[in-house]
């Protein structure tokens, strides 16, 4: 990684094509993650918490390995039981909406639910 006191300025604003945020490719990183880290599992409100942090940090990493430069990536995971109950999740976000955008994807089984999005914001 470039010392940020001796890297030149580039002055970009926008990313090129290849490199902006791409929603479907995201979500379909998130659905693979979810279903691999959380395919056998069951609700156990005593390792929620970590569990929360190891998808959210398998995601983060997976999206760091798709080549989104000059990408801030915050990803939230949000788990819990399943009781039959209907639950209702929002987000605001103040953003460029030419460059910056998220992607979720929901898991579930017969024990437990889960909410991932991945929001990418370019960094000027």
């Amino acid at each position: 990684m470039e010392d940020p006191d001796t890297a030149e300025h580039t002055y970009i604003i926008r990313p090129n094509y290849q490199h902006k945020f791409k929603v479907g490719l995201v979500k379909e990183c998130i659905r693979e993650i979810l279903k691999e880290q959380l395919g056998g599992t069951s609700y156990n409100p005593q390792q929620v918490s970590s569990l929360c942090r190891s998808v959210a940090d398998c995601i983060k990493g997976k999206l760091k390995e798709l080549g989104f430069d000059r990408y801030k990536m915050v990803v939230q995971v949000v788990i819990g039981e399943q009781r039959g109950e209907g639950v209702k999740m929002a987000a605001r976000c103040f953003w460029d909406a030419d460059t910056d955008s998220y992607a979720q994807d929901v898991f579930m089984n017969d024990s437990l639910f889960c909410v991932a999005a991945a929001f990418g914001c370019f960094y000027y």
